[in-house]
């Protein structure tokens, strides 16, 4: 068990780390909110991250901030559950119609590697946080 935790772990943060990276070449993050955005910064995730429900922002609002942030590409990081991924597909498509690439592959493959144990972004830190004191838990067990 202990093995299966610790690779899920690794695997996570190598995750986030390539969002990092991404981040720090300047490619922005669209989230949904405030809280999420706080998260990434948690994790260490800086850069611009532009918050998609908040302050009564609209939908075009976004759209229009992704566009002119000077890049071609944007990353999507929008909650695992059922609105979080209907926002993502109507985000994507909208953003290619204005010629802005929407990356989900980072979100697909943190959506994956979660496998359903979060449902949003937010809930990212406290998860990992668990689930490092869970791996720390089983090796001292091993001891």
């Amino acid at each position: 068990m202990s093995t299966r935790l610790k690779e899920k772990e690794e695997k996570i943060l190598k995750i986030l780390e390539q969002i990092a990276q991404e981040a720090n070449k300047g490619t922005p993050i669209i989230v949904e909110g405030k809280k999420d955005a706080e998260t990434l910064k948690e994790l260490s995730i800086n850069g611009r991250i532009i918050q998609a429900k908040s302050f009564g922002k609209k939908f075009l609002d976004v759209l229009s901030e992704a566009e002119k942030s000077d890049t071609d590409e944007v990353i999507l990081l929008l909650d695992f559950d059922r609105r979080g991924k209907e926002w993502t597909k109507r985000l994507k498509e909208n953003l290619e119609r204005v010629k802005v690439k929407a990356n989900l592959t980072l979100w697909r493959k943190l959506s994956r590697a979660v496998g359903g144990e979060v449902k949003d972004i937010e809930g990212l830190a406290t998860y990992m946080e668990n689930l490092k004191r869970k791996t720390m838990n089983s090796r001292r067990r091993m001891k």
